[in-house]
């Protein structure tokens, strides 16, 4: 693949990572394209970018889901690339597959790579060959319940049923024995039907104690392929991620090697171009397991960049001009440790439920090693169409502990109010015994957190606080006021 210079890019997106592109475009002497909807009309990335198109109407699918308009206004404008974010279109071969037809860059895999990875069964064929550990279980869909019982009574229970086509938790369900099964079969295919439009279903072993761990890669066109550590992604609410951080408390350097390697040849697998994520499975035995790819940017690369001082958007930037990796394996080094919190317009009192609402008061907090990836503003409204992410907050220390000490005072630090967010929760895990100590699992949600508990924690903060206050006004009522003297 030759060398193209990139001057103009559109980014397929909204929010947060389109800033995040922008940011990094910008400082390459880029000029950037936003697209928006009605309903983002005044969001920040809008006035961030060069130049920004209004696509459609607030829903995504008559706005950030069309493609074809989006291909439409990079043409108009003389784009050379589009950058696709994440979620959205970052992860549908078709969408890819135009954008290459077009003769513009797709800043991401070719599209046949997105298409091998984005089923999970095609993935777990295209990897067989590379004698990686994969969860015991079927390499096929079915739809056909008695069919299911034969392969649950071989595997044995604990089983996870999977929407083949699916991901965020959607379509899946544990069946702990054989009379439940029918039911929670029948669940899995028709929640598959309703989000992917597909039913089919796959079958494999439960792993009851989980850590969910990926691995960062990133592949150039001249056949250089370098992983850039792990992420702990073990801190979940319904099967989606909260809490990340880099790198893992579990991993010694030769499971990381291992992994490493690993992630590589899963990458080779497909061909694989530009930067992407190979996530595993880990048992509290340390055996790994691989589970699938995601072939785009991922919400939490952030932490990747605070522990290897890489700029993850450049380097996709870079491989998309066809350049050469500027640099080897032996040259990447884990420094330090950098942890990530999602904020999310949820309310953690009410099973994580969307809050919906004004951000009457916004402030984010700022400080050496705290880093805010951030799409809104104070005032504005938090839009109901789209994820409730508000922003991420990132924080880097030279040990865990000192990432973790420091995340607990920018989270002090950041304040809104008008919606619910994350941040108690963020709080309550970060102050917590099993996470302090590194010795929890993708259940932590499940084993140790309550709205009560949170609750009991926020009252005893306001108690402590209302004495403090207090044993202030007491010292200064003792203070003598002096008469002032005329």
């Amino acid at each position: 693949m030759k060398n193209l210079k990139i001057k103009k890019i559109l980014i397929a997106n909204r929010g947060e990572i389109a800033i995040r592109v922008m940011k990094t475009a910008q400082k390459m002497g880029i000029k950037t394209v936003a697209v928006y909807s009605e309903a983002d009309r005044n969001a920040p990335h809008v006035r961030f970018a060069d130049e920004a198109v209004c696509i459609g109407e607030a829903p995504s699918n008559k706005s950030y889901l069309l493609g074809d308009k989006i291909i439409e206004v990079a043409l108009k404008l003389n784009v050379d690339a589009i950058h696709p974010g994440y979620g959205f279109l970052s992860e549908n071969a078709d969408f890819a597959e135009k954008v290459e037809k077009n003769n513009l860059i797709f800043i991401g895999p070719k599209s046949e790579a997105i298409r091998i990875m984005g089923s999970k069964l095609a993935a777990k064929n295209a990897v067989k060959s590379y004698n990686i550990s994969m969860v015991p279980g079927i390499d096929r869909a079915i739809n056909n319940l008695n069919e299911a019982k034969k392969i649950a009574k071989k595997i044995g229970f604990p089983i996870l049923i999977k929407a083949s086509a699916g991901g965020g938790g959607k379509g899946m369900r544990i069946v702990e024995s054989e009379n439940e099964l029918e039911e929670q079969m029948t669940r899995a295919m028709s929640e598959a039907i309703s989000a992917f439009g597909n039913g089919a279903v796959f079958i494999e072993k439960y792993i009851s104690s989980p850590r969910h761990i990926e691995i960062q890669v990133l592949a150039d066109s001249h056949g250089n392929t370098v992983y850039l550590f792990e992420r702990e992604c073990s801190i979940q609410r319904r099967h989606q991620k909260v809490i990340e951080e880099a790198p893992s408390s579990i991993l010694t350097p030769q499971l990381r090697k291992n992994m490493g390697e690993a992630a590589v040849k899963v990458a080779k697998a497909c061909d694989y171009l530009g930067a992407g994520t190979v996530e595993f499975l880990v048992d509290n035995e340390l055996n790994f397991y691989f589970l699938e790819m995601n072939t785009r940017l991922q919400v939490e690369h952030p932490v990747t960049e605070f522990i290897t001082g890489l700029d993850l958007v450049e380097q996709q930037l870079k491989i998309a001009q066809g350049e050469t990796l500027s640099f080897k394996q032996g040259d990447l080094k884990i420094n330090g440790h950098a942890l990530e919190l999602r904020v999310y317009a949820e309310d953690p009192m009410n099973n994580f439920l969307p809050s919906i609402g004004n951000l009457s008061t916004y402030k984010i907090p700022k400080g050496k090693n705290i880093r805010i990836d951030n799409g809104f503003e104070q005032g504005m409204d938090i839009p109901i169409y789209y994820d409730p992410m508000l922003s991420k907050l990132i924080t880097y220390g030279k040990t865990r502990q000192e990432a973790i000490q420091l995340m607990l005072k920018a989270i002090d630090n950041y304040k809104i109010e008008g919606v619910k967010t994350t941040l108690p929760f963020g709080r309550f895990v970060c102050q917590h015994e099993a996470f302090q100590s590194g010795n929890f699992n993708t259940h932590f949600v499940k084993n140790y957190y309550t709205p009560e508990k949170l609750k009991a924690e926020l009252d005893e903060e306001s108690k402590i606080a209302a004495l403090v206050g207090l044993k202030f006004y007491l010292e200064d009522q003792k203070v003598v006021r002096l008469p002032l003297s005329h």
